[in-house]
């Protein structure tokens, strides 16, 4: 019997219910069996997602401990353009409070809520003064968020040795982008850490765990000390006003560690401020960079290479052509027309052809090696990126010519690093080192880890640099730098440099010149070197290196000797009067007062203290270099502590190098003539005599 209608109906609807349930059930089993993994990691992609926790970086110390470069905590900014009423009063209120562009953030603001986007960065890491700012409005799409800010508290000192951190592009990641920042990234960044952030719909996080704990970055500690990298900024800073110069750096290294104890350039920047176009010059660190023709700086690369491969003493005579030499068809001129002169006058009176004559029986190898040994043309090795090794050609590329311009600092280019680790080989007696500028490094919750410096490696024999010290004090005393570069109750040593520039464009040499200054002091025992470089001074002779340079050297060299605590090892007061100069004072009258007032002098309770004081410098230079000057001062002179009755030490049968170390720590001045091992001496050994007494020693072979 047939169904009724109503039954019917019931029966087509409970099996369409039934084919419905069938299919919701087996969709559900796609869903939560079959597909279950796929979806599970498709939810987890988008409600889920993994973040890097950024760790604190570590901070930057100066030699003194005090931060040169700290991470603190600093408040960001953020809103949600889904939820802004009236773009055009958010972006009147949020720029006038945070100092932003207007139109800028107004068009940000729009393209972000046309795509529908919840977040958007209106201002990171600010101070505290604009974020409290915005805060007191209440404005309910701003969202503020902590961050990590770099922060350097001495604003642009030493900014190029520090460098700076910028966001890499399309990251939120800082890095560093120059100077130590950016050498040691590894070792300042740490580890980042790793969290798991739960979104919303809208991607806003309602939840976050810490999956791995971020590591901080290791403290570094730099051998650069802040007050004399202060005052060598300033004093830069005057010179480059005074000889209205382009560009400026200075270098002051210690010459037995090689610690970088002030870098400085001109011009500066703040590494707190974000780069902006007009500040791309300023960034440069023009100490290791930008290389420069050094001019007669070079002269003590010469005469060094002479010492160590010729005969040439300090005493023997340099035909300088009365100013003029015709090399291989090029006629150079002095600045001077000097006759004859010493070796000794030649770099204290700088000139170009006694120095071309002393290179040309040197040889072109020799003077080559020396100047590769001495490290130009090759990169130092500082801890700093965009280090130029400088240009040195290879004997090859010269022209007949060249050995005449590299003997007085042209054809070949250096960086004010260069100089400064040359002079080092001078001071130190023979050594080179490589400069450094971290001397600690501290990983967190460990202890202080030192950073011993790299052994030096020997290029001159100490002879050939107690040798050259003397010269260089001559340059001081009665040189191109008398008047200039003396100090205040120290001995100084030093050579000036001034390179004329040449234009390319006009084939023509300019009246702009790159004037330089190398020096150390104490002559006897260097705690400093210093090289001062002023790029493109103006107004004749009155940009050369000796009226520039020299002022910022003896300056920079005061400050130094007094922060390092160095002994004088001249009595101001008799200094005071031998820098009084009386008219009629002839070169040789102040040579010999300057000698006396270097003489024997260490206050009591104090360490020994030495002055190399050089040879007279004869004007009149057809006085034969064996004859023995009675105003002579002694090679090495030296005081010391001593009791009881003081004998004449025994010199006989050792080296020169050994003679001038036992001397030195004896307290007994020797005059040493020849060469090989001690022969003779005068007094003999163990004759009673007077402190501080003269001792003569012959050395033959």
């Amino acid at each position: 019997m047939p169904l009724p209608p109503t039954t019917q109906r019931l029966q087509w609807l409970l099996w369409a219910l039934l084919v419905w349930a069938g299919a919701i059930f087996g969709r559900l089993v796609w869903l939560q069996v079959i597909r279950h993994d796929e979806l599970l990691r498709l939810a987890e992609q988008q409600q889920q997602r993994t973040v890097e926790v950024q760790a604190l970086r570590g901070s930057i110390l100066d030699r003194t401990g005090q931060p040169l470069a700290k991470t603190l905590p600093a408040e960001s900014i953020a809103v949600d353009p889904t939820k802004i009423p009236d773009l055009k009063i958010a972006a009147d209120i949020l720029s006038r409070m945070l100092d932003l562009d207007r139109s800028q953030l107004y068009q940000r603001l729009r393209s972000y809520q046309a795509r529908s986007s919840h977040f958007m960065w209106v201002a990171r890491k600010l101070d505290a003064k604009p974020a409290e700012r915005v805060r007191k409005l209440n404005l309910p799409y701003v969202e503020f968020r902590t961050e990590l800010r770099r922060f350097y508290p001495h604003g642009t000192l030493a900014s190029h040795v520090l460098g700076s951190i910028g966001y890499l592009e399309g990251s939120d990641a800082e890095r560093g982008s120059a100077g130590i920042e950016a050498s040691f990234e590894e070792d300042l960044a740490g580890r980042p850490g790793l969290a798991h952030v739960f979104t919303d719909v809208h991607q806003t996080a309602y939840e976050s765990f810490v999956t791995r704990a971020p590591e901080a970055g290791s403290n570094l500690t730099l051998s650069i000390d802040p007050n004399l990298q202060y005052e060598a900024e300033r004093q830069l800073d005057k010179a480059i006003a005074s000889s209205h110069a382009r560009t400026g750096s200075i270098v002051a290294i210690n010459p037995y560690t090689g610690d970088i104890l002030a870098m400085a350039n001109y011009p500066r920047y703040d590494p707190n401020l974000p780069p902006g176009r007009d500040d791309a010059a300023a960034r440069s660190n023009l100490a290791i960079s930008t290389p420069f023709e050094p001019g007669s700086v070079f002269k003590v690369i010469t005469l060094s290479a002479a010492f160590e491969s010729t005969n040439l003493t300090p005493d023997t005579l340099i035909n300088c052509g009365n100013g003029s030499i015709n090399l291989y068809g090029r006629v150079i001129h002095d600045t001077h027309r000097y006759s004859v002169l010493s070796v000794a006058d030649v770099l204290a009176k700088s000139s170009n052809i006694g120095a071309i004559q002393i290179a040309l029986r040197t040889g072109e190898r020799p003077l080559y090696k020396y100047q590769r040994l001495f490290g130009f043309g090759q990169k130092t090795g500082i801890e700093l990126a965009g280090e130029s090794g400088g240009n040195l050609r290879d004997v090859k590329q010269w022209m007949p010519s060249s050995v005449g311009s590299l003997a007085m600092g042209h054809e070949v280019s250096v960086t004010s690093l260069q100089l400064a680790v040359a002079g080092a080989v001078v001071a130190n007696g023979g050594l080179k080192v490589k400069p450094r500028l971290v001397i600690a490094r501290q990983k967190p919750g460990q202890p202080l880890q030192r950073i011993a410096p790299e052994p030096p490696v020997r290029i001159l024999r100490p002879e050939t640099a107690i040798t050259m010290r003397q010269l260089m004090e001559g340059v001081v005393l009665r040189g191109t730098g008398r008047g200039l570069a003396n100090l205040r109750g120290y001995t100084s040593g030093g050579k000036t440099g001034s390179a004329q520039i040449y234009d390319a464009k006009a084939h023509v040499y300019t009246h702009n010149y790159n004037a330089s200054f190398l020096g150390f002091a104490p002559v006897a025992n260097p705690q400093i070197v210093i090289a001062v470089t002023l790029n493109r001074t103006t107004g004749g002779t009155a940009g050369y290196g000796g009226p520039v340079a020299a002022p910022v050297f003896r300056e920079v060299a005061m400050d130094a000797l007094r922060m390092l605590d160095v002994p004088k090892d001249l009595p101001e007061e008799e200094l005071r009067a031998t820098h009084s100069a009386r008219p009629g004072d002839s070169p040789q009258d102040l040579s010999k007062e300057l000698s006396k007032a270097a003489g024997l002098f260490a206050p009591p309770g104090q360490r020994p203290v030495s002055s190399v004081t050089p040879p007279p410098v004869q004007d009149d230079a057809s006085v034969s270099a064996e004859t023995s000057s009675p105003d002579r001062r002694p090679f090495l002179t030296a005081s010391a502590e001593m009791s009881g009755e003081p004998r004449a030490p025994d010199f006989l049968g050792k080296s020169l190098r050994s003679v001038l170390e036992e001397s030195a720590a004896a307290g007994f001045p020797v005059e040493v003539h020849g060469s090989g091992l001690a022969r003779s001496q005068e007094p003999p050994p163990g004759t009673p005599v007077r402190p501080h007494a003269l001792v003569r020693v012959q050395f033959g072979r």
